[in-house]
């Protein structure tokens, strides 16, 4: 059983498609500080590969990955 991680802000991007919940995401974690989470819930199923990609070449880390029936959260941890 894995434990609920704590977000520090959370973003209600359902109902977005592509590109925007990664801009959405990539501009609010610019405001945040480092160590802090971001929790991103978004139905755009090209998620699953964006924010991965995402966070890998802004420096971000993905912590967990949260699958609903109509939506998906993301939790993202600001690295620098």
């Amino acid at each position: 059983m894995s434990e609920a991680i704590k977000a520090d802000v959370k973003m209600d991007l359902k109902g977005l498609a592509c590109p925007l919940p990664v801009v959405k995401v990539s501009q609010q974690i610019k405001k945040m500080k480092t160590g802090e989470i971001l929790e991103a819930e978004t139905t755009d199923p090209g998620a699953h590969a964006d924010f991965p990609a995402w966070a890998k070449s802004s420096g971000n880390e993905i912590v967990q990955t949260v699958k609903e029936d109509k939506s998906s959260k993301f939790y993202i941890k600001k690295l620098k």
